[in-house]
């Protein structure tokens, strides 16, 4: 008979501490509040792009997430972020997921990551008053070439790191490291293979430098609450719903990636 008490207390503890996780889950935050809080930064082309006449976003993670929040009941609210700020707005609560992100090792020491569904490496772009001025990865790390990047990107690092000799210019969001070159105050950036595409097809001017390979290849997942299992469950779990149904490589199809 002790046995079965100790039994039953060990079941009615387990219920009791699930509820618990429950409750301080931002999945149970977001389905009583009936809203997801998205973070996106507007500036990632075509991921995430802001129209400042109608402040309103478009792009491949804004239909990502918009078809999580419906598959989930709720309406989804987009929070903008910067690059510089995104992982302390998770942290901070002040939205619940953010859009596709490249997972770093500095960015997991505060904040989780979702299951990665896409991946990308690293190009370097310039004009095409200067594309014959370089031809290979060595050819931009000369102390007379100026690298532009923005604040808090997965590229800020990278070009500190393999471009020594080169001058850095860091720009803060909204401006990005491509605007600082198509306005002639930088002489290279470096991006994504995939937004390196979308901006060569926006702007003729936008020209990419002869490299042997592109460098870094890197998983995007999308930002949560690091210590929120829970959650973090339910948007793999997800994830591997919508990979197998297709909806990812339709919606990569959608926005050319």
């Amino acid at each position: 008979m002790k046995f079965l008490k100790i039994i039953a207390f060990s079941i009615i503890t387990m219920f009791s501490l699930n509820n618990i996780v429950l409750a301080d889950s931002a999945l149970n935050e977001i389905l009583s509040s009936g809203t997801l809080k998205a973070g996106t930064t507007g500036d990632f082309n075509p991921f995430s792009t802001r129209d400042p006449a109608t402040n309103t976003f478009k792009g491949y993670d804004i239909d990502i997430m918009s078809e999580l929040a419906k598959d989930m009941g709720v309406e989804i609210e987009f929070v903008p972020t910067d690059w510089k700020t995104i992982v302390n707005g998770v942290v901070a609560g002040k939205y619940h997921i953010t859009g596709s992100a490249s997972i770093k090792a500095s960015r997991m020491k505060a904040a989780g990551f979702s299951e990665s569904y896409m991946g990308v490496n690293f190009k370097p772009f310039t004009t095409a008053d200067k594309v014959s001025k370089f031809d290979g990865w060595d050819s931009i790390n000369k102390a007379n070439v100026k690298v532009a990047t923005t604040l808090g990107t997965a590229m800020e690092p990278m070009v500190k790191d393999w471009f020594p000799n080169a001058e850095i210019k860091v720009v803060e969001a909204p401006a990005r490291g491509y605007q600082e070159v198509l306005a002639g105050r930088a002489d290279v950036f470096i991006t994504s293979n995939l937004e390196g595409s979308t901006l060569k097809a926006q702007y003729s001017d936008v020209k990419e430098i002869n490299i042997d390979s592109p460098r870094s290849p890197t998983p995007l997942a999308m930002l949560l609450p690091q210590s929120d299992q829970v959650w973090i469950n339910y948007v793999n779990h997800w994830i591997k719903i919508k990979t197998a149904k297709g909806f990812f490589k339709k919606t990569a199809e959608k926005w050319g990636l």
